[in-house]
């Protein structure tokens, strides 16, 4: 990636040469509706800059792992749940997701969610809620709205 010092951007938050890809393998955790683009991947910097869309009514993954990463939101409206908080999200906003903290974003009814996200480029692989953590996540009636139980 880095031998293109610039990828304009196009139409529907894609850039050229940039591939759609999908957000996960379908099966390898619970998501809806999502797809990324790996914009820049840098070994001098250690880090990616990849851009997530969540369609309308979709979320990503509620996952948690080591490392940390920020998130900026381009387009939409949604929600994030963030280290055990319900924030409303939309364009602009930042983000930080600190190391093993649950964290999901949630696209609006209405619209896409998209944002883009810094992380390491060598990075731990998310863990996924077991029961016993679901639990401990809704005893919080805000939590457990926004993960619809």
């Amino acid at each position: 990636m880095a031998d293109q010092p610039v990828r304009k951007a196009l139409p529907g938050f894609r850039w050229e040469a940039v591939e759609l890809l999908a957000y996960k393998a379908e099966g390898a955790a619970p998501f809806k509706d999502v797809t990324r683009q790996r914009l820049f991947a840098s070994a001098e910097l250690g880090c990616e800059l990849r851009y997530f869309e969540v369609a309308a009514g979709g979320h990503s993954t509620l996952e948690r792992h080591e490392h940390a990463h920020a998130v900026m939101i381009l387009r939409g409206r949604g929600r994030c749940l963030v280290d055990g908080r319900v924030s409303a999200v939309g364009p602009h906003d930042l983000i930080h997701i600190p190391a093993w903290c649950w964290h999901q974003f949630r696209a609006d009814a209405g619209e896409p969610l998209g944002f883009l996200c810094m992380v390491n480029a060598e990075r731990d692989r998310p863990q996924l809620p077991t029961a016993t953590d679901l639990d401990a996540l809704k005893a919080d009636p805000v939590v457990a709205d926004f993960l619809g139980s």
